[in-house]
């Protein structure tokens, strides 16, 4: 059976940006078949596409540059600047502070968890900077302990050493290191009187390994560099390096690019982040996760993301003064060629005055029931007056009218005060009281796909830190069986018994906090007691490990243990002169005596850290009273509620 399937193609891929270019149709000389995007492609591989003598080009598409054009486009309708992106300074001072910060969030290639922690290690203050951190955090230089090489050479911390002088041009900018394979094509070119061509072609064979071609350049390589005045042993040792390299080496013209673009993202999202946050969000619009985390990043620094506005928003997300206003595509039930139709009839007959102003002049079919409930529950016409509330209460009658009055003016039936003003104005009945703060959040969830005018975390935004160790956008970049620990809202719940035996059960949740949302995995064994925790609607922080099964499936978290937020409290202990080992070891045998549901955060100096979840207690004056005991006068303990907020 084996045998009979051996050699058939199990599955075609797809160069992500290779063209073929030739001088005749392609369906002339090599056969095409549409791929499953309806795409032509050729059932050639690219090698022997190229061997037929076609030519294959790679163009690349980024989004990112849609990004910047819109935000450079936002900033001159904003603020009438004209600013040429590609010739902004490369030095901003400012910009490589936030970039040092890690607040890298919707910087091209410097937004994932890895790399904002070497960012953070790094902390670039040049371009060439950014372009050695593109090129540097690859899974091959970062196994090659190159990275870290690097770091520790920038800040002097590791002796920057050159193998000969003649290399100093070459390596001075990366610290000494070789980063790039122009770097190695300058070394044989410069050290050992290569030819530029000669040089590339030695690039060519380290990159494809081709080791009984690398031998036959060792001795060429060593007499040149003898000539140069290089001793032979540290020639050797010099060309075994760059073999070794070689693997690892990324080309630099392709990281300067890219950290040109990195650059740019940086100074827009530095100087003007409403606009350039706004652009980004559009950009991501229809990935929930990528848009709640950007939403969480504009509101760290101080943006609010608002809710839609029938007179404010348009299609996309728009800055709306030193915020963002989300725009009404984003409605659920809202279609582009209602937002359309809004947005003209609002910029040719002005703002509307209420919801039934809005019926009367936009088209019936743009106007209907579904599209009324979209734009009432997300929140469009809060600043018309009225409440949610008292809209969806009124909303058929309302609708009833507005059609009575569209028919008698299109039969020419006017009434005889139709030119009074507001003559024809529907009277809303009931109260004017909003829904609760709980189901507000939920017509927004539902409508909007986030939590916008509050989140059922929000009022803990400023603990968060101190609760989790990672958020759940960081769990995809993590190794299995890393621990973490994450803090968020239950949005979703499923049981199901396991097929071993029907009696017991695994749960799946949802979890998700301000940045996104990762899915949970409860066993029976620890289900027994954590269940109740583990339904809908419930604030919890919830240890584990990570886990996937292969590269192709998003990361999940086994669950070890679950505590509540709610009833709650955030047990800090701060030492004066910092934690000796033996003071460390008493303090957790304080902790494991009062063990509870309280998080323990540990600080000495200008340094915090949460404490494993096996460490937290449950708070009290007897506790407070055996720690203080410990440390006399050296100890500040402050107990703070996490149950800031009822939803």
């Amino acid at each position: 059976m084996a045998k009979s399937i051996e050699g058939i193609k199990n599955n075609v891929g797809t160069h992500a940006a290779g063209v073929i270019i030739s001088h005749k149709p392609l369906t002339e000389l090599v056969p095409v078949q549409p791929s499953k995007d309806g795409i032509i492609v050729t059932e050639y591989p690219m090698a022997d596409l190229e061997k037929l003598g076609l030519l294959k080009m790679d163009f690349l598409g980024l989004r990112n540059l849609t990004i910047i054009k819109n935000t450079l486009n936002l900033i001159k309708l904003r603020k009438n600047i004209d600013i040429e992106i590609n010739k902004i300074p490369l030095d901003d001072k400012k910009v490589f502070e936030m970039l040092s910060r890690g607040d890298t969030d919707g910087v091209f290639q410097l937004e994932s968890s890895g790399m904002k922690q070497l960012v953070k290690q790094l902390k670039p203050d040049s371009f060439e900077d950014i372009g050695a951190l593109v090129a540097l955090f690859r899974p091959g230089p970062l196994g090659a302990g190159m990275v870290e090489d690097f770091v520790e050479r920038k800040h002097g911390r590791r002796a920057i050493t050159y193998p000969h002088e003649s290399l100093i041009p070459i390596l001075k900018d990366t610290y000494g290191t070789i980063v790039y394979q122009e770097q190695i094509m300058q070394v044989f070119q410069t050290l050992a009187g290569y030819t530029l061509g000669e040089a590339d072609m030695v690039r060519r064979m380290m990159g494809k390994k081709k080791v009984d071609e690398m031998a036959a350049q060792k001795d060429k390589f060593v007499s040149g560099a003898k000539r140069s005045g290089m001793d032979i042993k540290d020639a050797v040792v010099l060309f075994e390096q760059i073999e070794k390299f070689a693997e690892y080496c990324f080309n630099r013209s392709h990281s300067a690019a890219y950290a040109f673009v990195a650059y740019q993202t940086a100074y827009l999202k530095c100087h003007y982040p409403v606009e350039y946050l706004a652009s980004l969000l559009t950009s991501v619009s229809g990935n929930q996760d990528s848009t709640a985390n950007y939403i969480e990043d504009a509101q760290k620094s101080g943006i609010e993301v608002l809710p839609p506005d029938i007179n404010k928003s348009y299609a996309a997300f728009t800055p709306d003064g030193g915020n963002i206003r989300f725009g009404l595509a984003s409605v659920k039930q809202v279609g582009d060629i209602v937002v359309e139709n809004i947005i003209k009839e609002r910029e040719t007959n002005g703002e509307f005055k209420s919801i039934y102003d809005f019926c009367k002049r936009v088209d019936p079919k743009c106007s209907n029931k579904g599209v009324l409930e979209g734009l009432i529950k997300s929140g469009a016409f809060n600043s018309l007056g009225s409440s949610r509330k008292q809209l969806m209460e009124n909303l058929e009658p309302l609708l009833s009218s507005a059609r009575r009055e569209n028919q008698n003016k299109a039969s020419g039936q006017g009434s005889l005060f139709a030119d009074v003003e507001d003559y024809n104005e529907f009277e809303l009945t009931g109260s004017a009281e909003e829904y609760d703060t709980r189901t507000v959040q939920n017509f927004e969830k539902e409508f909007l796909g986030f939590y916008v005018s509050s989140h059922p975390l929000s009022m803990l935004r400023d603990k968060l830190p101190f609760l989790m160790s990672h958020k759940t956008t960081e769990i995809g970049s993590l190794k299995n069986d890393h621990a973490v620990t994450v803090c968020g809202l239950i949005t979703a719940a499923r049981q199901i018994p396991t097929k071993k035996d029907p009696t017991k059960f695994i749960k799946f949740v949802t979890v998700e906090d301000l940045s996104g949302k990762v899915e949970g995995v409860c066993f029976h064994r620890q289900l027994a007691e954590y269940s109740p925790m583990l339904e809908v609607d419930q604030r919890v922080i919830i240890s584990g490990k990570v886990n996937r099964r292969n590269d192709d499936e998003p990361a999940s978290i086994i669950i070890d243990s679950v505590r509540p937020v709610d009833n709650c409290n955030l047990f800090k202990v701060r030492l004066s002169g910092g934690f000796e080992f033996e003071e460390l070891a008493a303090l957790k045998n304080i902790l494991c005596n009062f063990q509870g549901n309280d998080p323990v955060v540990l600080s000495a100096d200008n340094t915090q850290i949460l404490a494993t979840s096996a460490l937290w207690v449950n708070s009290s004056n007897d506790l407070v009273s055996h720690i203080q005991k410990q440390f006399p006068n050296r100890v500040e303990i402050e107990v703070e509620s996490l149950d800031t907020v009822k939803v």
